[in-house]
């Protein structure tokens, strides 16, 4: 790791040294405080006004123009929600760095839905690979319907292509074939182990404080390590720098407060150099949902319990650079008849951007540490346990070059301490505890020659306690046939350290633990291809191989479909097949039925289309997906839980109204089947009361025993749901806002089928139809 590490340093001094003149800056938001992120920023020759260069400002709101002549110029910033602003520089040097800021005014408070859409995407797809990434804003999200009056951004990646869901209750998101574990959910790059609440519907995420959401769902470049299936980095925004503000909201299901305001007292129109903001929700459900959902749960309402809590302070300089400290605490519990399940997490750290005076080089930082810790209890059953707790330290350091070119490269350095217990399905303890360092570097450079958008990247991994250094290369790939059309690609290799407590058998699954590579795995696997190799550890690898192209049919329409396959060469998994202890009187059993963990590898392939529309008062979301998973244990292949051949999403979203303040949103999901395993019949199970000598053809056992088919040679019927959510806005002269939301999940009350009792055959389903009013008041 040294080597890579010393060549990072050596680069950094390199481009230290050989400046050219570079035109940088800053764009606000002057009403508060706020960066504006993907504002085009122009560069103009101040004697006829022709074009020299341009960029495209960050999530700070920070652009940066590299390699410019002497000369007049005028730095032009244009967006049609905001007023016209330049400013005029002037260069009469060979080498330096020329800072401007803005501080533009919006010219209206109502948004154009194209705008927010579409505009922001459109301007990165020429300069961008942006092959399987989405990007998501605040507006975004709330035009998906909410459950319970709250949108959420768990609905947002419930409609991302190659995403798949389970359930209402205690759903998890599987991506092309990915399972939960192996999605890395980073928020302003943190790591959050447990990212949504039993009940399915709700994150702990705060969507009105959400500033952007990048979802990949495969082929992302070397910056992100530490997963094998996909990142989702979402950024909060900091904040209010002029004014005092907040918002709070009550429904059925929960209730919640946002406030933020400056740190001290705004002088002359000027922004405070430091801003606080805080959130908490908690849910209701505990008081409403047996008087108002007397169908549910046999009329024992929805059992389900939970708390969100975050705060952020963040201090700016006039320079631009920045500091911020945050911490949060999310709790859960949900109390079935039969299981009860407990969960919290705590966290914080510490986030910074400098802007050196005299280096054109951008430096971002994080150092952080949380704490995550859940308990399962099944009636008549051992519990189950799972705690970690890590810190992250990492430096990111960008170099902008021409054309809108970047060099980027940074190191980051983790380590989580883990410990969990569990019983497989004999009944077999499972138990690990350790400690675990990795280190991480990596080099990412993107360049655009002609027509071309190539961007190769390299990632070393080093797992510390497992000796194990990963090397991975991967490579993106985009080129602008026409100013309509683009094909792109990218592929590499990914792994990861973290396993899940869960078995990806498991029908359904509350219990979501949390360890490190196991050690305690078979010596030697035999993959499906039958090609035999010696295993050290439970570390976890894939490949990623994705192809397609973005087509905009007109301004408002465009296309994207992309075909993908991963190959997920080493999984870890609880092994199921263990019937003996790990010692020496078992010296003669196999592996695969005495270690603790068994080592799989699976295939996921398919094709994701996506459609979108979007213009002044109409949105419209289209999403198709085909998607074929397998695994193989050594011993068989199979389907996994999640794997779903067809999925369909439609959301669309009208506003009515003069001043567009009534607002009609659907989403309606169409699944096909999940696997499942059958029940080929029942028989009466011998207990062997007298031991060896006990006679079977005399006893009359009164147990029933069911007897299971083929793992997975089943499928379920068809899921599908509508929502609707309507929003009525009040605005008053003060810019204070009522919104009354009124929501309906399950609108034609489906009956998803959630659990089927093999002994009594009751089927058990998901949430039926679910009214729901919101009431919300923003100042």
């Amino acid at each position: 790791m040294k080597l890579p590490i010393t060549l990072l340093f050596i680069l950094f001094s390199f481009i230290s040294f050989s400046q050219d003149v570079t035109v940088r800056g800053f764009v606000f938001d002057k009403s508060t405080g706020e960066p504006i992120a993907y504002q085009k920023v122009k560069l103009i020759k101040n004697s006829d006004s022709s074009f020299v260069a341009g960029a495209l400002s960050d999530l700070d709101g920070f652009f940066n123009i590299p390699k410019i002549r002497k000369g007049n110029y005028i730095v032009f910033v244009a967006n049609s929600q905001y007023k016209k602003t330049h400013k005029n520089i002037s260069i009469d040097k060979n080498k330096g760095i020329i800072n401007v800021r803005f501080e533009i005014e919006k010219i209206s408070s109502i948004q154009e839905m194209e705008e927010v859409v579409i505009n922001a995407e459109a301007s990165q797809k020429k300069n961008q690979v942006l092959i399987s990434q989405l990007k998501l804003d605040q507006k975004t999200l709330e035009l998906i319907p909410s459950m319970g009056g709250e949108n959420d951004i768990v609905g947002a990646f419930s409609v991302t292509p190659g995403v798949v869901t389970t359930g209402d209750q205690g759903g998890q998101l599987y991506v092309r074939g990915g399972t939960p574990i192996q999605n890395k959910i980073l928020l302003d790059g943190m790591t959050i182990y447990n990212p949504f609440h039993s009940i399915g519907f709700f994150s702990i995420f705060e969507t009105e404080l959400v500033k952007n959401v990048d979802v990949f769902t495969g082929g992302f470049d070397a910056k992100y390590g530490g997963r094998i299936s996909s990142i989702m980095d979402i950024s909060y925004r900091d904040g209010n720098r002029m004014n005092f503000g907040g918002k709070i909201s009550t429904s059925p299901f929960l209730a919640k407060l946002v406030l933020e305001g400056p740190m001290s007292s705004t002088k002359e129109g000027n922004p405070s150099p430091g801003s606080y903001v805080l959130s908490a929700k908690h849910s209701l459900l505990d008081y409403t949902s047996k008087s108002l959902y007397p169908s549910v749960n046999d009329g024992n309402g929805l059992p389900f319990n939970f708390t969100d809590l975050y705060g952020k302070i963040t201090i700016n300089s006039k320079n631009g650079s920045k500091f911020s400290v945050f911490g949060f605490h999310n709790q859960d519990s949900v109390n079935y008849n039969i299981a009860t399940l407990n969960w919290t997490a705590s966290g914080g750290g510490l986030n910074f951007m400098l802007v050196p005076s005299s280096s054109p080089i951008l430096i971002k930082g994080h150092v952080n540490g949380s704490n995550y810790e859940t308990t399962f209890l099944e009636t008549n059953l051992k519990p189950r346990t799972s705690r970690i707790g890590g810190f992250d330290l990492g430096f990111d350091f960008t170099y902008f070059l021409k054309n809108e070119g970047e060099l980027n490269y940074g190191i980051n350095i983790g380590g989580f301490n883990t410990n969990f217990t569990t019983y497989n399905e004999v009944n077999r303890k499972i138990q690990a505890e350790n400690f675990t360092t990795e280190i991480g570097g990596y080099i990412n450079y993107r360049f655009l020659p002609g027509k071309w958008v190539i961007q190769p990247s390299l990632r070393m991994q080093v797992y510390a306690s497992l000796a194990t250094i990963s090397p991975e290369p991967r490579l993106g790939i985009k080129y602008n046939a026409s100013d309509k059309f683009r094909i792109k690609m990218s592929g590499g290799r990914f792994s990861q350290n973290f396993t899940s407590a869960s078995s990806d058998r498991d029908i359904v699954n509350l219990f979501n633990g949390l360890l490190s590579a196991p050690t305690n795995v078979q010596e030697t696997f035999v993959n499906e291809f039958q090609q035999a190799k010696e295993t050290k550890n439970g570390l976890q690898y894939a490949w990623h191989a994705i192809a397609g192209f973005e087509l905009d049919i007109a301004k408002s329409v465009s296309v994207n479909i992309e075909g993908y396959y991963k190959y997920f060469s080493q999984l870890s998994n609880i092994n199921q097949n263990k019937i003996y202890e790990d010692i020496a009187e078992f010296a003669n059993e196999a592996d695969e039925f005495k270690k603790d963990f068994i080592i799989e590898s699976g295939q996921s392939y398919g094709i994701d289309a996506l459609i979108k529309y979007s213009k002044k008062r109409l949105f419209l979301w289209g999403v198709y997906s085909f998607g074929y998973s397998t695994r193989w244990d050594g011993f068989i292949s199979y389907f996994p839980v999640f794997d779903r051949r067809h999925n369909i999403n439609i959301v669309g979203s009208y506003l009515l109204g003069k001043n567009k303040d009534f607002e009609v949103n659907l989403r309606w999901n169409l699944g096909s089947g999940l696997p499942f395993t059958p029940t080929s019949g029942f028989y009466q199970a011998e207990n062997f009361n007298s031991g060896v000598t006990t006679d079977f053809t005399t006893t009359n056992p009164q147990t029933i025993s069911t007897l299971l088919g083929e793992f997975n040679s089943e499928r379920l019927p068809y899921y599908h749901r509508l929502d609707i959510t309507l929003k009525k806005r009040f605005t008053f002269k003060n810019k204070d806002e009522i919104e009354l939301i009124a929501s309906v999940t399950n609108v034609y009350n489906r009956k998803n089928i959630f659990y089927v009792n093999r002994v009594t055959s009751e089927e058990i389903y998901q949430f039926p139809i679910l009214p729901s009013f919101g009431l919300s008041y923003k100042f």
